[in-house]
C-alpha cells in the first residue's frame, strides 16, 4: 500500500471516528441533560478534557506515542483560546435563541474561509464555494428556527466564531508548522484547555442554569452518564485534533453539519424527537452540498497530484540527461534542484 493510499485511509477513518463518537456523546448528554436534570455543559466540558489528558498520559507511558516538546507559548495560547472558545459557545447559546445559535454555528464556515483567505492566502475554488453555500442552506432550513437578536448575545455569538475559527485554524498550522501528530498537540494542549474551564466553568454554569453545580444531587445514574460522557469525550476530542490535522478546519466544519444532521436523524428515530417536512428537506439539501464538497475536493485533488508528480518526472529527466542537453546547447550548469511541488492545503485552490 502506497503513501497515498495509507493517507487515504487514515482520513476516512478519521473522519468515521468523529461521526461515530460526535454522534454518541450528543446522544449520551441529550439523556444526561434532558432526562437526569444536569445542565452544567462548560463544567462537564472542563471533565471531558481533564479525563482525555489522563488518558493520554497513561498511553503515553504505555509508549503508544512520543511526547515531543515544542514552543510552550504557543501551546499555552492555543490550550486557553481553545478553553475560551468553548465558553463563548456556551454563551452564546445561553443569551440567544435556539435559532440564533444555530446561525452562529453556520456562520463559521464563511468566517474560516474569510480567514484563511486573508492571512494564509488560500483559495477556495467557485465549486468549492457552490457547495458549502448548498450545505449551509440545508442546514439553515434544518436547524433555524426562531431569530430572535439582542446586542449582549450578538456580541458573544460574534467573539464565539471568530474564537473557533482561529482556534481551529491553529489546530491545522500549529501540527503543520512544528510537525507533531494530533495526539501530541492533544496531550500538550488539553490541560490548558481544562484548567481554563475549571476555572470559569462553575461561574459560567451558574449565570446561565442560576444552579450551583456543587450542589447539584449527584445520584448513581447521573455519575454513571457522566463518566460514559467523559470517556466518549476521550475519543471526540482525538478525532477533531486528527480530522483538522489531516484535512481542514472548513473540511471539519462541513463534517461538523453532518454530524447535525445525524442527530435529528437519531432523535427522531431513537428518541421519538418532533420532526417536520422542513427538517427532512434541509437535510436533503445539506447531504447534496456534503457530496459536491466531497467531489469537487477529490477532483482538485487528484488534479494537483497529477500536476505535481509531472513537474517532478520533468525534473527527473532533466537530471538524467544532462549532457544531451549541453551537446544540444541547451545545457544550464546549475546546483539547484527543482523540488516537487508540495501545496499544505486541503481544501484545495481553483
Amino acid at each position: 500500500m502506497g503513501e497515498t493510499e495509507r493517507f487515504q485511509l487514515g482520513t476516512v477513518g478519521a473522519l468515521s471516528l468523529s461521526v461515530v463518537s460526535s454522534v454518541s456523546i450528543v446522544i449520551c448528554n441529550k439523556a444526561l441533560i434532558s432526562s437526569l436534570g444536569f445542565h452544567f455543559a462548560t463544567t462537564l466540558t472542563s471533565w471531558h478534557l481533564l479525563v482525555t489528558f489522563c488518558s493520554l498520559h497513561v498511553a503515553l507511558q504505555m509508549k503508544l506515542f512520543e511526547h515531543k516538546p515544542f514552543e510552550q507559548k504557543a501551546v499555552m495560547g492555543f490550550g486557553i483560546l481553545n478553553g475560551i472558545s468553548i465558553g463563548l459557545l456556551n454563551l452564546s447559546l445561553g443569551f440567544n435563541s435556539v435559532g440564533f445559535y444555530q446561525m452562529t454555528k453556520l456562520a463559521i464556515i464563511p468566517c474560516t474561509v474569510l480567514l484563511e483567505t486573508l492571512f494564509f492566502k488560500k483559495r477556495f475554488s467557485r465549486s468549492i464555494q457552490l457547495s458549502l453555500g448548498i450545505l449551509l442552506l440545508g442546514v439553515g432550513i434544518a436547524t433555524v428556527t426562531d431569530l430572535q437578536l439582542n446586542t449582549l448575545g450578538s456580541i458573544l455569538s460574534l467573539l464565539a466564531v471568530v474564537t473557533t475559527c482561529i482556534a481551529q485554524i491553529m489546530t491545522n498550522t500549529i501540527q503543520k508548522k512544528f510537525k507533531v501528530s494530533s495526539t501530541q498537540l492533544l496531550y500538550q494542549s488539553s490541560p490548558y484547555q481544562a484548567i481554563t474551564l475549571l476555572l470559569s466553568g462553575p461561574f459560567l454554569d451558574k449565570l446561565l442554569t442560576d444552579h450551583n453545580v456543587f450542589a447539584f444531587k449527584y445520584t448513581q445514574q447521573v455519575v454513571v452518564f457522566i463518566v460514559l460522557s467523559c470517556l466518549i469525550a476521550v475519543s471526540v476530542n482525538f478525532s477533531t485534533f486528527l480530522v483538522i490535522g489531516k484535512t481542514s478546519p472548513v473540511t471539519y466544519q462541513v463534517l461538523g453539519h453532518l454530524k447535525t444532521c445525524l442527530v435529528l436523524a437519531f432523535g427522531y428515530v431513537l428518541l421519538h424527537d418532533p420532526f417536520s417536512w422542513r427538517n427532512i428537506l434541509g437535510i436533503l439539501i445539506a447531504l447534496v452540498g456534503m457530496v459536491l464538497y466531497s467531489y469537487y475536493c477529490t477532483i482538485e485533488s487528484q488534479q494537483k497530484a497529477a500536476e505535481a508528480l509531472s513537474q517532478s518526472s520533468q525534473a527527473k529527466e532533466g537530471e538524467s540527461d544532462p549532457l544531451i542537453s549541453v551537446e544540444n546547447g541547451t545545457g544550464v550548469l546549475s546546483d539547484a534542484v527543482v523540488p516537487p511541488v508540495w501545496n499544505s492545503n486541503k481544501d484545495l485552490h481553483a
